[in-house]
């Protein structure tokens, strides 16, 4: 005879989170409900959790759109970062990620240097599309104009 259980954390070779699984009750009594790493199946608790499954995916919804219309209002930005150069267009240093997103904070749009998506650092002069992550799956695009003091 089992338990049956739902996870409330991701338990390595039983499942993740929501899942509801059938345990010994040893294991269960002594090792997952203990740790708070699941609660008893219910039918309480299995309503509890349904409930609060559809609050996570309405408020996951809400932030994908939010980031969505991010995205469209970076899209039509353009920031513009002035180096000293060298010889021909070479500049003293680079451009990176903390430089953009240094420039988009003065805009009034903030954004962690992280969320920035740059390859490799920009060492000449000229117009750059650099992508910005707004979300998880959800990426928006600026332009940055690197000009010469």
């Amino acid at each position: 005879m089992g338990l049956q259980v739902i996870l409330s954390e991701n338990v390595p070779n039983l499942g993740s989170i929501g899942d509801i699984v059938t345990v010994s009750p040893g294991y269960g009594r002594n090792f997952l409900l203990p740790r708070k790493l699941a609660v008893v199946a219910t039918s309480r608790n299995v309503k509890q959790f349904e409930h609060t499954k559809r609050l996570i995916a309405i408020r996951a919804e809400k932030a994908v759109d939010e980031a969505k219309a991010f995205a469209d209002r970076l899209s039509n930005v353009s920031i513009t970062i002035t180096k000293a150069v060298g010889e021909e267009d070479k500049l003293f240093g680079s451009v990176t990620s903390r430089d953009i997103a240094d420039a988009l904070s003065a805009e009034g749009y903030t954004l962690d240097k992280r969320d920035v998506l740059l390859d490799s650092p920009i060492k000449s002069l000229g117009v750059y599309p650099v992508g910005i992550k707004c979300h998880a799956g959800v990426k928006g695009q600026i332009k940055v104009w690197v000009v010469a003091e």
